[in-house]
């Protein structure tokens, strides 16, 4: 802390007293113009009254003490009191300002009134109406300052207190707000999206059935939509029982988890889908990744399908992509890319998605990297996920984790996340 900080810092009287005493020694030295040069029990009483001020300054009370009992000895002793009068004086200052019982305070201010009183005993009457005069500037003075702080500083205890219960209590109705929200939202998947789904899945299933003579590829088509509406069907019920009871998820970026083991068959499903849609994929996908944890690996399979599904929608059917995961010292390294020579169909609308807000805010949670933007002739969308801290080691949430760096161009790429590949669990 600096010493302009210590100074107004009521635990640490040091500066203040340290200050005090060089104030007292320049009155003695250079006040002999006004008055007449002090003698040697002035010096001798200063210099005491100076050193008390240093030893005890984390002891207001002992010091107040030692002081009235210096200036009750120079009352008799010297003709000017200045010295042991303000030196008593800041000891009381320092007692109302850093002792907490009111008690105690008042018993030091009449201590003092008292031994001020002593030099007025036996005096005529105006010297005594002098000395009352005075406890004004030597006791009450000092008093009132220390009180004022002390108010001051409680309001300001009270102030800080208030603004954390505030705080607690505005933490509390936003969690509660946020459970009612993934309730509703719960509720209107369950009711509306779900029910809809189910009927899709239903009708298909049927057709497949009545149209036995259908052309081999219509029928490909049937069952790859079936599939794809029971894979969404299951995802849509995982992520009801997510949103209904969310405890023991890590934040937002995963929802659900996939088993480990079964991430590189998930991630060559992705890419058969990319296939199918006429996306020509080269894919690199190192057997590592086979051992991540369960919330890094769901997000290298939805990063992989929303890509992958980026680049069907702007640069098109038949452009090259490529695919590259790969684990290097427990962090996963991973990259699409594309050629952008595509042609986009007509059933693809293009723009107003939110796939790359999405991909971003995922990678953030995992405290990752996330680099979009273009490249010659084509578009590349990479990212670094951190390895994983063991769980015995620390306990990461969402509000500790530092934030990500993230760059993207101006008119960022995007759009919805493509329909989940079937994968041993659903997101």
């Amino acid at each position: 802390m600096s010493w302009a900080g210590r100074l107004r810092d009521t635990r640490d009287p040091l500066v203040r007293m340290v200050l005090l005493d060089l104030s007292g020694v320049g009155y003695l030295v250079f006040g002999t113009q006004t008055r007449p040069a002090p003698t040697a029990t002035e010096w001798i009483l200063a210099a005491l009254a100076f050193a008390v001020a240093l030893v005890f300054h984390r002891r207001p009370l002992v010091n107040l003490l030692i002081q009235a009992g210096l200036l009750a000895a120079a009352i008799p002793l010297v003709d000017n009191l200045t010295i042991n009068q303000v030196g008593a004086s800041w000891a009381l200052l320092e007692v109302t300002m850093r002792v907490h019982r009111a008690r105690t305070i008042w018993l030091a201010t009449g201590l003092l009134i008292v031994v001020d009183l002593s030099d007025s005993i036996g005096n005529p009457v105006d010297r005594i109406a002098s000395g009352v005069f005075g406890l004004i500037l030597e006791v009450g003075v000092p008093v009132l300052l220390g009180l004022v702080i002390r108010a001051n500083r409680e309001l300001g205890r009270q102030a800080l207190e208030r603004a954390a219960a505030d705080r607690r209590r505005h933490e509390s109705e936003s969690r509660a707000a946020r459970a009612d929200e993934r309730g509703a939202i719960a509720r209107e998947l369950h009711d509306v999206v779900a029910h809809h789904v189910a009927s899709m899945v239903l009708r298909i299933g049927v057709a497949r059935h009545v149209l036995p003579d259908l052309d081999p590829r219509v029928g490909e088509v049937f069952d790859d939509v079936h599939a794809t509406g029971t894979a969404a069907l299951a995802d849509l019920r995982q992520l009801v029982t997510v949103l209904r009871n969310p405890d023991g998820v890590r934040g937002d970026a995963a929802l659900t988890a996939i088993e480990p083991s079964a991430l590189p068959a998930a991630l060559g499903a992705a890419v058969d889908r990319a296939r199918q849609a006429g996306v020509m994929v080269e894919a690199d996908i190192d057997p590592a990744i086979g051992s991540l944890d369960a919330v890094r690996g769901l997000a290298v399979l939805r990063l992989t399908q929303e890509a992958l599904t980026n680049v069907a929608k702007h640069a098109g059917t038949s452009a090259l992509a490529r695919l590259s995961v790969s684990v290097v010292d427990g962090a996963v390294h991973w990259e699409v890319s594309d050629n952008g020579r595509g042609s986009v169909p007509a059933a693809v609308p293009s723009g107003g998605g939110h796939g790359i807000t999405g991909m971003r805010e995922r990678v953030e949670v995992l405290d990752g990297q996330l680099e979009v933007g273009p490249t010659s002739p084509g578009w590349r969308v990479r990212t670094v996920l951190p390895a994983a801290v063991p769980a015995a080691a620390s306990a990461p949430t969402a509000s500790s984790a530092s934030p990500a760096v993230t760059r993207a161009s101006s008119a960022p790429r995007g759009t919805e996340a493509s329909a989940a590949p079937p994968a041993p669990e659903p997101a």
